[in-house]
């Protein structure tokens, strides 16, 4: 998701500012599935020690929200952060460099699901809407996408409906077939 990332020269100390989440807006993560998050789903982990890497790499920090260097906010658009740019740090003055100059200009963020709802639309499209997230960092990115590891939860999250709606169906074909009616006692 694009951000509009920029970069600000404040008291001799370089920024980069922008939206890493945005609320309520749609995105397509792959053909026919979509995701949207939810303003109260940080709620719970907006004050955890989050860092801000780049290209969701851990071995490229460029700041943390226990040390200052990171700041987020939330607003009603979504999560607004300020990042410290270090400048005795070669690859943070490179990400600095290229953001200023445009080449990088969309950011994205790193979470685990706690709490969402799945939408199986009348179109055949799924979409997973974001309730509750424990955001744990936020990056500066190149191509702005989600995790892999949160497509491969999603993936295996429509197999695993995509069972359960089988399974009933044929349930109910059964019944229909036998004329027996089975009630299930959880």
């Amino acid at each position: 998701m694009s951000t509009n990332f920029r970069t600000e020269l404040v008291d001799e100390k370089l920024y980069l500012e922008g939206y890493f989440i945005r609320f309520n807006e749609e995105t397509e993560l792959w053909p026919d599935v979509y995701e949207e998050v939810l303003p109260e789903s940080v709620k719970e982990s907006i004050n955890n020690d989050i860092r801000c890497l780049f290209n969701h790499d851990t071995g490229s920090v460029l700041g943390r929200t226990s040390n200052n260097t990171l700041k987020l906010t939330v607003d009603d658009k979504g999560v607004f952060g300020s990042v410290e740019v270090n400048q005795e740090d070669p690859e943070a003055m490179s990400v600095y460099s290229k953001v200023k100059r445009g080449d990088i200009d969309a950011c994205s963020f790193g979470f685990n699901v706690r709490k969402e709802e799945i939408e199986d639309r009348d179109d055949g499209t799924t979409k997973f809407v974001l309730k509750d997230i424990d955001l744990h960092e936020v990056s500066v990115v190149t191509f702005p996408a989600y995790p892999t590891t949160a497509i491969a939860a999603r993936n295996k999250d429509i197999e695993l409906d995509k069972r359960r709606k089988l399974e009933i169906k044929k349930k109910e074909a059964r019944e229909k077939i036998h004329g027996i009616k089975t009630i299930d006692f959880k």
